[in-house]
């Protein structure tokens, strides 16, 4: 009885902190672990404000973060590290916060002074970050005009659920500018994200300049450009210019380190081995075990694995390092000794899934490894190959990462696993006392379409906003300890360039954010989604771009008793209203509202739909042939991952 009392207490202060927040339309995220609204407004000045901090120079960083945020609104901000006063301030403090980790802040708004204190400098920074989503929208924007900047007072005490927040950024299959990379993280930190995840090499590109492996960046580093559905491209001809890449030096390297370093945001780089190493074998084909590699090119996106009998698959072209080669290992300890220099952070990832190993089993040297090391079965041939370029890793004074698929045929103790099949390999690794982050692609993989194919870009699975949003990476009866925390994926084989890449990233990453910063008993749909909608307004300000897929009908098909086709159609947010036509006139909130499933007319060719609310159109207007929806009915719910 004593536990039903006390859940329904926590149930009671939840929904009241909820309502909370709505009636006063603070819309923070990720959700701060404690706020309570308190009367008035703090107004910055319109001339000039003291910005008092705390000594040091990361402290001193984020008054200069803070400080050009601040410039759209046109007071003068003056920084003083001076014992009193200070309009706005950022201090550093210790015994009475006690139960903040080193991320964790408290924010006291009061009409007369906004004050923000953390044990160390990141929590300045993440406390900052929410200030800037309590000041009106247009913080967000480079230029504006008659806005009173008010901010409402608050009692805020904040710290992060896990440690490991990240977003993984796919480099390697399309190019993106040390620029772009700024701009990622630019956006990652609104959030409270602090690990970029960077795949860095890949079949279709290597990314990252080894000054003692020139060829990498010479040759691996470009390919033929093509534009299309990637997976389905015709191979390139040898006359084809190779001129669609880029890479990193390490110059580049080391600003972009810095520049997240600046806003408390480390890099976690990753090199794809064995598999996914055509842009290697390309650069240098002696890392091959099959004859005729150095006909091998860097892929653009034409077919080079066999999906159809799913996971491993087969290889069509053999991108593989070979496992039974020595110059692989010295290869490898070139590339992870340059790593470890330009890297500060204490991972480094290698990999390791989706390798085919049809070629290996075919392969005399791969078959003299097996008999020498006593090797049973092809996994084990990788498990052989992870553990010598973990002692590499190990030798340079890093940790070593990879993805679950290193858990086969067997694993160091002090790997690390990154679980993106499900979580169902993390489990397996924290049980067996490995440290694990985990990335699903139940949850967290944010290059699958956001709602149905009839309007997004073709990928072969959906993963909508609402699903992202129920991803908690500790599963029930594991260890917290082995769990580090949770990161998303956002895969670029079909992500051409950032406007779409910010399509893709948000709002799911919103949702990512949440999960692995705010306490779980805090998370609640429909409040969230309240709050999405306030951000989208801030992406507005901002130019960012973000998916409204959210608004669009779900659809689903089945047959009738009689064995028409039938349509349902439901929406993933609520208090929206579905409107439809068969006859090829664009819906509107005059014609027919769905309100039960509908069976389509004996020779109606196309569905149209829009979603509406409180009367104003919201969603985008969907054409679905019926034949498209016919073809559904044939088709299983999902479809088995292929291909990261």
């Amino acid at each position: 009885m004593k536990r039903l009392i006390t859940a329904c207490m926590l149930l009671i202060a939840f929904a009241a902190h909820s309502q909370t927040s709505r009636q006063t339309g603070i819309a923070i995220i990720p959700e701060p672990v404690s706020l309570t609204r308190t009367e008035g407004f703090f107004v910055l000045p319109k001339e000039e404000l003291t910005l008092r901090i705390s000594n040091g120079a990361e402290v001193a960083n984020v008054a200069s973060y803070l400080k050009k945020k601040l410039a759209v609104t046109q007071t003068q901000v003056n920084v003083s590290t001076s014992s009193t006063g200070g309009s706005i301030q950022l201090l550093l403090v210790s015994d009475e916060n006690a139960e903040l980790d080193s991320e964790g802040y408290k924010l006291s708004i009061t009409p007369k002074t906004v004050v923000i204190k953390a044990r160390q400098p990141a929590g300045l920074f993440y406390g900052v970050q929410t200030l800037l989503q309590l000041f009106p929208k247009e913080i967000e924007s480079n230029k504006a005009e008659d806005v009173k900047w008010a901010v409402p007072c608050v009692e805020i005490t904040d710290y992060p659920r896990f440690g490991w927040r990240g977003l993984m950024f796919d480099v390697s299959r399309h190019f993106f500018t040390k620029d772009d990379v700024k701009k990622y993280i630019d956006e990652m930190v609104k959030y409270k994200f602090n690990l970029l995840h960077l795949h860095l090499a890949d079949d279709e590109g290597w990314r990252v300049e080894i000054k003692s492996l020139p060829k990498l960046t010479e040759v691996g580093a470009w390919r033929v450009n093509k534009t299309g559905y990637f997976g389905n491209f015709t191979p390139p001809t040898p006359n084809e210019p190779k001129n669609y890449g880029g890479f990193y030096t390490q110059d580049d390297i080391r600003e972009l380190v810095k520049y997240a370093k600046d806003r408390f945001v480390n890099i976690l780089p990753e090199i794809d081995v064995p598999g996914h190493s055509l842009a290697a074998i390309a650069s240098y084909p002696e890392l091959s075990c099959t004859p005729g590699a150095d006909k091998y090119v860097v892929r653009s996106g034409e077919q080079i694995m066999d999906w159809s009998h799913g996971a491993p698959p087969i290889a069509l072209v053999d991108n593989t390092l070979c496992p039974a080669n020595e110059k692989v290992y010295d290869f490898m300890d070139k590339v992870i000794t340059e790593l470890a220099q330009l890297f500060p952070f204490e991972y480094i990832h290698l990999g390791g899934d989706e390798c085919p190993k049809n070629f290996w089993a075919k392969n005399d040297s791969i078959k003299a490894l097996m008999q020498r090391e006593g090797l049973k079965t092809m996994e084990e041939v990788q498990s052989y190959f992870e553990k010598r370029v973990e002692k590499i890793v190990e030798s340079k004074g890093k940790k070593f990462m990879g993805w679950d698929e290193i858990l086969e045929g067997g694993l160091s103790p002090t790997a690390a696993v990154m679980s993106w099949r499900g979580i169902k390999g993390g489990i397996e690794a924290a049980k067996t006392q490995h440290e694990v982050v985990m990335s699903p692609t139940t949850f967290a993989y944010l290059d699958y379409m956001q709602g149905d194919p009839a309007i997004e870009p073709r990928v072969y699975a959906t993963l909508r906003l609402n699903k992202s949003y129920e991803f908690d990476p500790l599963p029930e009866g594991v260890d917290k300890k082995y769990i580090k925390g949770g990161q998303a994926n956002l895969w670029t084989e079909q992500v051409y360039n950032m406007r779409h890449l910010e399509y893709m990233m948000w709002p799911r990453g919103l949702a990512i954010a949440e999960s692995v910063w705010s306490p779980k008993e805090k998370k609640n749909w429909d409040y969230f989604f309240g709050k999405v909608e306030k951000h989208f307004k801030r992406f507005d300000e901002a130019q960012v771009k973000y998916s409204p897929s959210a608004y669009d009908p779900i659809i689903s098909t089945g047959v009738t008793a009689d064995r028409q086709l039938q349509i349902n159609l439901s929406t993933e947010v609520s208090g929206l209203d579905i409107y439809y036509t068969f006859d090829n006139s664009f819906p509107d909130n005059f014609y027919p509202k769905y309100t039960a499933p509908l069976v389509a007319p004996k020779d109606a060719v196309m569905l149209k739909m829009i979603t509406y609310r409180d009367g104003k159109p919201i969603g985008r207007l969907i054409n679905y042939p019926i034949k498209d929806l016919q073809d559904k009915i044939q088709k299983s719910p999902g479809r088995a991952q292929q291909g990261k």
